[in-house]
């Protein structure tokens, strides 16, 4: 995987005012401000362009989450002032525009954008998506397709920089035949169906090494998981199990986030009495999350997961790493 260079800018020199961000060699361009600087938004040129947007903010129901709601329309700025008359959008507190700068884009694109953006949002699961709809949009010629998908791939690069990530999917392991072919846009067939891999996280470890797996078990032996680390995340796979009761210690960030998965269909019932499974592989911003994740209470991460064949726990393997690097 080949680096890449991003172009943050403080329009005010304020981290909390109006920025844009690019990557180079991308003709797209992100412009992102706090819902109290629209009035400085809506003047800038990129927001008469065509587009597609993001409306963000804090989950009311479930404090610790996220809120977004997707859009796209011929002159962002005019429907974000819809947007702002609108009760229904009292969650929005951060604006997030993608437009073009060659002003290439067009309804026909941002509408497949917005399509491909929703379903990603909603398969990743790491924020509650509010539309109303779903929209499927396909009617775009091959070579324009291929377009916007390099373009949605470069939209989930940039987003998670500026602190935006509901749109990284966690990398589905097990429909990975062979990790090492695996690359930007590469598709796998399954079940009759090519699947999208996202781009930068179907590989494994960003260092190009492979994880190992690790196990984690209750001391009774009644509740199972396995991880892989991939891309800094811990990545629970598909068929782990997990405690359906939570106690009072569990992070508020992650009861919210197992909320998120019940709902989502990705945490399920097991058929064992107080146990849920996972049914795919899940993503956790650290093995301590992880753990939580698993056993429902607050957790060590770090020593709890252990790779299966040598015993050997999270913490060493990572101090092992870095001691073979200093030698």
């Amino acid at each position: 995987m080949n680096g890449r260079s991003i172009r943050i800018f403080l329009v005010d020199g304020s981290a909390n005012g109006i920025l844009t961000a690019e990557i180079m060699n991308w003709t797209g361009h992100v412009l992102s401000a706090p819902r109290a600087r629209i009035v400085e938004l809506l003047n800038r040129p990129e927001a008469n362009r065509t587009g597609v947007y993001f409306l963000i903010g804090s989950d009311p129901e479930t404090p610790g989450q996220m809120v977004v709601y997707v859009g796209e329309s011929d002159n962002v700025g005019d429907r974000l002032i819809q947007h702002s008359r609108d009760e229904g959008k009292g969650f929005w507190e951060t604006t997030c525009i993608v437009t073009n700068k060659d002003a290439n884009l067009t309804k026909a694109h941002v509408k497949y954008l917005e399509s491909q953006l929703i379903a990603l949002a909603k398969k990743s699961g790491r924020a509650r998506l509010v539309n109303g709809t779903s929209p499927e949009y396909g009617y775009l010629p091959e070579s324009d397709i291929s377009d916007m998908e390099y373009f949605i791939m470069q939209i989930q690069t940039l987003l998670p920089v500026l602190g935006f990530d509901f749109l990284r999917v966690s990398p589905q392991i097990s429909t990975i035949k062979t990790a090492d072919t695996v690359d930007a846009g590469y598709d796998l067939e399954k079940g009759g169906e090519l699947e999208r891999h996202v781009f930068g996280q179907d590989r494994p470890t960003a260092d190009g090494g492979k994880s190992p797996e690790f196990r984690f078990s209750d001391s009774s032996g009644n509740v199972q998981a396995r991880a892989l680390e991939i891309d800094g995340e811990m990545v629970i796979l598909k068929g782990s199990e997990a405690r359906e009761l939570e106690q009072p210690s569990l992070a508020s960030n992650v009861r919210a986030f197992r909320q998120l998965l019940k709902q989502s269909g990705k945490l399920v019932p097991s058929g064992k009495a107080g146990i849920l499974r996972f049914d795919e592989d899940v993503s956790f911003s650290s093995p301590s999350a992880a753990a939580q994740a698993v056993m429902g209470t607050s957790r060590n991460g770090r020593t709890d997961w252990k790779i299966d064949d040598t015993g050997e726990t999270y913490a060493d393997w990572q101090e092992r790493r870095i001691s073979e690097l200093r030698k």
